[in-house]
Order: structure tokens, then sequence, then C-alpha cells
């Protein structure tokens, strides 16, 4: 509870300078909703963030290009030290991720699909499987928008008014896979390291990674580095992020596929929702 309470913070620069990312995320959650009522009063310090994030994001996908070179040495410098025992981890861990997402696509999304948009979950999956692939290929969300759009207007018959407010919302804050794979990757990281994680370290693991989700970027290899805030707030090393970076590409790429197709179930039902009332 404490830790619960602990996330409205005192004194932000203080949490910035700690490296709080939970206390940062409450503030700017503040911050958010006070622009949001101001509007154009606040366009100039609205600009600044928006071209504060361009800046950053660019500097990342500068190191993103290195990262490969580094992360095969630090994975081998792993396998050294711990043996052939760490692939077959890192292969348990990856069979983990795979399976977490199939359960919530297969489980969470189906039930929605087949609950509240009344229609067969297996013909969704279908008409929206050409978004799902170019989300597998591009591991984007960002930049699979246009494709997940039309096929959602043109498949699945979502209107273009919900379709063009609900996917691109869906593109910044509803990032499901990702939260699946954070979660799973710090408690792995925890089994690594031989450190055990309590009961109020779970709750705020799933906290972190709901809360990190929603600010991770459209792009990809960002979900690791939010994964460096979850594993800050359980005292968890950062540097067990080697471990799982060289095989991170395909879970990646599996998880964008499962971002973009929540978009998308939020939106066809919604736009289903709307046809009906407007029937009666």
């Amino acid at each position: 509870m404490e830790t619960i309470v602990n996330i409205i913070p005192t004194n932000p620069i203080s949490s910035m300078a700690a490296g709080d990312m939970l206390q940062l995320i409450a503030f700017a959650v503040f911050i958010g909703i006070g622009l949001a009522f101001l509007g154009e009063k606040t366009q100039g310090i609205y600009s600044l963030f928006e071209q504060a994030n361009e800046i950053l994001m660019l500097l990342v996908n500068f190191i993103m290009k290195t990262a490969p070179y580094g992360a095969f040495a630090l994975i081998a410098s792993a396998i050294g030290g711990a043996g052939l025992d760490a692939v077959g981890s890192m292969g348990a861990y990856m069979i983990t991720v795979i399976l977490g997402l199939i359960l919530h696509a297969g489980l969470t999304y189906s039930l929605i699909i087949w609950l509240l948009g009344r229609a067969n979950p297996i013909q969704f999956y279908k008409g929206f499987l050409p978004a799902m692939s170019v989300a597998f290929s591009t591991a984007s969300s960002s930049a699979t928008l246009p494709v997940s759009m039309k096929t959602a207007q043109e498949n699945l018959g979502v209107s273009k008014n919900i379709s063009s407010f609900v996917q691109p919302l869906g593109a910044t804050i509803n990032m499901d896979g990702t939260a699946v794979m954070q979660a799973t990757a710090a408690v792995f990281i925890s089994q690594v390291y031989a450190i055990p994680l309590e009961f109020s370290d779970i709750i705020v693991i799933i906290i972190t990674a709901t809360l990190a989700s929603i600010g991770t970027a459209g792009v990809p290899g960002v979900g690791l580095i939010m994964l460096a805030m979850v594993l800050n707030q359980v005292g968890l090393p950062v540097e067990g992020i080697a471990l799982i970076i060289g095989i991170d590409r395909i879970l990646d790429m599996l998880r964008t596929a499962m971002n973009i197709t929540g978009d998308a179930t939020c939106a066809y039902i919604i736009s289903e929702n709307d046809k009906r009332k407007k029937a009666i």
C-alpha cells in the first residue's frame, strides 16, 4: 500500500533526479490533464514536449542500431559464465511470452469479440490478418497504423469515424503485448539473478508494466527501454535486459501484432454497438 501511495510525487524534480519512474508517470498524467484543459493556451509547451520526444526517439534509434553488437558481447559473456543452461532459460522465457500472447488473444480478445461485439472471433482474426502480418514484419504499431485502419474499415466493417479515433489512440496507449512481455521479463530476470519477489513486488510489476506500456512509443525495440523502468521499481538489475535483448526482435514482432489487434478489437466493438443503437 505504501508503494501505491508513493506513486504521487511530493517533489517532481527530486523524482527526476532519483529516476523514480512511477512518480514521473503520475506527474506526466497530471501535466497531460492540464494541457488538455488549457488547450491552445499551452501550445508552446506542447510543441516543446513533442519536439523533445522526436529528438529522444532519434537518439534511441541511433542507439538501437548499435545494440545488436553490444547484445552479442553481453550474451556471449552471460553464456560463458552460466553455461548452456542460460540458453535453455532464455528459450523458456521466449516460450512463456509467446504462450502469454496467445492466451491473451485466444481468451481475452476472443471473449470480448464474442460477448460484446457479438461476432465470431475466428472471422474477426481472418479479416484482420493482413494488418497483423504487416505489424509482424515491421514491429511498429505506428508504421502499421494506415494498414490497420484500412483493414478494420474494409474487412471488419468498422466505421471510418470510429476507426480514425480509436485506432490511432490505441497505437499510442494500448500496448497489451508489451505489458505481457515486460511483466514476464521482470520475473525471468529475478529468477536468473536469484532475487526473490514478494507479493507486493508482483503487484508493483503489474502496475508499472501497465503504465510503462501506456507510455511506450509505437516503434521497434522501445519496449526494452521501458522495461528498465519496471526493473528499477522492484530493485532488479537493469543489466539483466542484456539476457533477452538478443531474442527480443521476434517477440517484438509478435507483441506488435497483438497490440494492433487490441486496438482493432476496441474499434470493432464500439462500431458494432453504435450500429445497434442507430438501428433501434
